[in-house]
């Protein structure tokens, strides 16, 4: 059996910045929910704007720069996912962390929401508790990702992944990976926490003109567990696969 591994990354862990660097943007068209939202992370010491439409969200955000946009899925005119997307498409916010925050009833449009490019969701209703856990997550899920970029290597306890080199080393010993398991690998492990849904992961890895089956990506992803171990690379059902450390 596997022991558990500690997980770190082989360049310096990035600093994680004081809360009253960090910028958060908040999106709904309840007022009451805002006023909620912004009241618990101002006391944490949070830099917190607002909007309460999808097109001042778009402008809020290219004024402001954010670290984190937590955007209401269910607003008129121009709901999240829309604003979503054209947040996606301003050149200097495609990499800001952005979070959905969603009815539970609301759990058929976490697909569509992903596809946009959400990084993760938030069910209403959330203890203030809670939602200050899950947005320093995010944080620092978004400060992980940003060093990840200035490197070819990434050192996970006993698993390096060098890009550079197509190489795998577990414990000092190379693995040989075939092309697809190792890009699909490196393609999960980019951004540790993030869903990524099985349409990205075709797109990225196997491009929008090759035509193959989930059943494909099944095969990879339990090939990785069977050659690297269980615990790196979680189910996400009826969205896809995440990598956790």
């Amino acid at each position: 059996m596997m022991l558990k591994r500690e997980l770190y990354l082989e360049f310096k862990k990035p600093n994680i910045m004081n809360n009253n660097e960090c910028k958060i943007l908040l999106v709904d068209d309840e007022l009451d929910i805002l006023e909620f939202l912004s009241y618990n992370l101002k006391k944490e010491g949070y830099n917190v704007f607002t909007a309460n439409n999808g097109k001042e969200a778009v402008t809020v955000a290219k004024k402001e720069n954010p670290h984190l946009i937590i955007l209401d899925v269910m607003m008129p005119d121009m709901d999240g996912i829309e604003t979503c997307r054209e947040i996606r498409e301003i050149s200097g916010l495609k990499d800001v962390m952005i979070a959905f925050l969603t009815a539970r009833s609301e759990d058929y449009s976490q697909i569509a929401g992903f596809d946009v490019g959400a990084d993760d969701y938030i069910n209403k209703p959330i203890k203030p508790r809670v939602l200050i856990s899950r947005i320093k997550a995010l944080l620092r899920r978004g400060a992980n990702s940003d060093s990840s970029k200035s490197t070819d290597k990434v050192d996970m306890g006993g698993i390096r992944i060098d890009r550079e080199r197509y190489l795998i080393i577990q414990n000092g010993t190379e693995i040989s990976l075939p092309k697809k398991e190792f890009e699909l690998l490196a393609l999960l492990a980019s951004k540790p926490g993030k869903v990524f849904t099985r349409d990205v992961i075709l797109d990225k890895v196997w491009g929008g003109d090759v035509v193959v089956g989930d059943r494909t990506i099944d095969v990879h992803i339990r090939k990785l567990r069977e050659k690297l171990g269980e615990e790196f690379i979680k189910t996400v059902k009826g969205i896809g696969y995440k990598f956790e450390f």
